[in-house]
């Protein structure tokens, strides 16, 4: 039997920083996984807590240890971890997240089978106050729906995610340290250049919910970034108006922000079923496919106006003007239409007469 150390089928590269309350709990997730020929290569970008010498001392001899000399950030120091990595897969995994048991395992079983495929990631559920729950990612993808997702949004999660190592080095470098906290997003929009991305529809990843986290410390960076993939994305068929809907989409459609006015979700709408057509006369979705993606466009649809309408921000008569032909209502049944228009009518009335509106 092949030493798992010395010729590792997968390398998981965990960038970390100040993690040793929880990178305990994320090294021995993969201690149980199922595929054992894997290392894991913890890159520590200068920490001032224990968390060098808790790795150092891991007792996993699979678990390495990489010590930046200076501070070099998230991205610097994961494409250090890529670039020491011997495994033919590369996998993706944050300091705080966890693995189920057969995560590696799957990811390896379906690259192996589909060579088309550059790139996988899995479902996920969120770790939140004790409590393991789902997240509101698509349910069930097809390859097509997730490229049809990245064209509006941030398809997966990054510690789900697993590459070909040989696709992966093609890409100089490998993740963009100019797009600081959407690199993630951004590789997913460079890697479809050598294969296709797909996804794996059962949670095989934990992803802690905390307040030390990335995505609760760095939300504006990211929207930022994540607009500018969505921008140099959509430049070639919106031209001067690939900015603006790129933001639009960053800050609306991913960061939950509620539309201000009936012009602006119009103009989401617009350009969302502009994007929409264009992305399916080009990549001819099979029928499956393009039904699942109708479906997820109108949960996101349905998502803007609930929030709009509860906003008071925007009126029934602007949701029902703004929606892309094909979504109708985005599936939200009039009970709910008119349950948040009433929200957002309470809470004009309150900013009218110069009090604070409720949360309900």
């Amino acid at each position: 039997m092949n030493d798992p150390v010395a010729a590792p089928i997968v390398s998981v590269v965990i960038p970390a920083y100040n993690g040793a309350s929880l990178i305990g709990e994320t090294l021995a997730s993969l201690g149980e996984q199922t595929l054992t020929a894997w290392e894991a290569l913890v890159v520590d970008d200068c920490s001032s807590d224990d968390t060098r010498d808790l790795v150092r001392n891991w007792p996993d001899p699979r678990v390495r240890l990489i010590e930046n000399a200076v501070n070099g950030g998230p991205v610097n120091t994961r494409n250090r971890g890529f670039a020491e990595a011997r495994g033919r897969y590369l996998a993706g995994l944050d300091q705080d997240d966890l693995c189920r048991p057969e995560r590696l395992a799957r990811q390896v079983a379906y690259l192996d089978a589909n060579p088309d495929v550059a790139l996988v990631g899995t479902q996920t559920e969120q770790l939140l106050g004790g409590r393991v729950l789902p997240m509101n990612y698509a349910p069930h993808t097809t390859p097509d729906l997730i490229a049809w997702l990245s064209w509006i949004e941030n398809p997966l999660a990054w510690s789900t995610v697993m590459v070909r190592a040989d696709a992966a080095r093609r890409l100089d470098p490998f993740t963009r340290p100019e797009i600081l906290y959407a690199e993630d997003f951004d590789l997913y929009h460079r890697i479809v250049a050598f294969g296709r991305i797909a996804r794996l529809d059962e949670p095989l990843v934990i992803y802690r919910q905390h307040d030390g986290g990335v995505s609760k410390r760095f939300t504006t960076m990211m929207r930022a970034s994540a607009a500018r993939v969505l921008a140099e994305a959509h430049a070639p068929l919106l031209g001067d108006d690939a900015d603006e809907v790129a933001r639009l989409l960053a800050e609306h459609n991913m960061g939950g922000v509620p539309i201000p006015d009936g012009a602006t979700l119009r103009r989401l709408g617009q350009a969302i079923a502009r994007l929409q057509g264009a992305f399916v006369e080009r990549h001819g979705p099979d029928v499956q496919s393009l039904k699942l993606i109708r479906w997820e466009t109108a949960r996101r649809w349905r998502q803007l106006a609930r929030v709009a309408l509860r906003s008071g921000r925007v009126t029934l008569g602007d949701v029902l003007a703004s929606r892309p032909p094909h979504l109708g209502l985005g599936y939200a049944g009039v009970e709910d239409i008119l349950r948040w228009r009433a929200i957002g009518l309470v809470r004009r009335m309150y900013r009218r007469e110069g009090g604070v509106p409720a949360q309900p």
